[in-house]
């Protein structure tokens, strides 16, 4: 069994027993490199929303939350030591040191439209604050795009099930 099959085992327990702290803290510890299946625990958590059980209101705003707040922590990491942590430990998640130069090269030319995206690519969301870190995206750049990004990534990923769960139950 893989490390994401036994992840997506205890997410649904994990979101019905404790609703949205659950998505929180699933999406922080994702955001900053921790591997859990965060678009899964908002699946689930949009579906249990649609039964009643969770407001999807307060979904949203723990999967915003937990995006923003993770990146930032991993734009910290990356900005007190990052550099050495993905020289060391960058080719676990195949970061050579060419992909890294190209990385960083790209951040710095356009950081801003990488980090407001990297969200929605499944490795880059793990990377994206370490790296931005890492490169010394000004802060202020930095936070603005996270916060849109991760407005845009959980309002997909939140509202989309939810909205469009009747049409998922048809197709199936």
């Amino acid at each position: 069994m893989s490390l994401f099959q036994e992840a997506l085992g205890w997410i649904e327990p994990a979101v019905t027993r404790y609703g949205a702290f659950a998505v929180f803290f699933t999406i922080y510890f994702e955001s900053f490199g921790v591997p859990l299946p965060g678009e899964s625990a908002l699946i689930a958590a949009s579906l249990l929303a649609v039964r009643g059980d969770l407001a999807i209101e307060h979904v949203f705003l723990a999967a915003w939350l937990g995006g923003v707040l993770g990146d930032s922590t991993g734009y910290m990491i990356g900005r007190f030591g990052g550099r050495v942590l993905l020289q060391r430990f960058g080719s676990l998640v195949k970061l050579t040191p060419e992909r890294l130069a190209n990385v960083e090269t790209m951040a710095r030319k356009r950081g801003f439209i990488m980090v407001l995206t990297a969200r929605f690519v499944v490795v880059l969301r793990q990377l994206n604050g370490l790296v931005a870190g890492s490169v010394g995206m000004p802060w202020s750049h930095f936070v603005i795009a996270n916060a849109l990004g991760a407005l845009l990534w959980a309002g997909f990923w939140t509202f989309g099930p939810y909205l469009f769960t009747d049409l998922f139950r048809k197709m199936l």
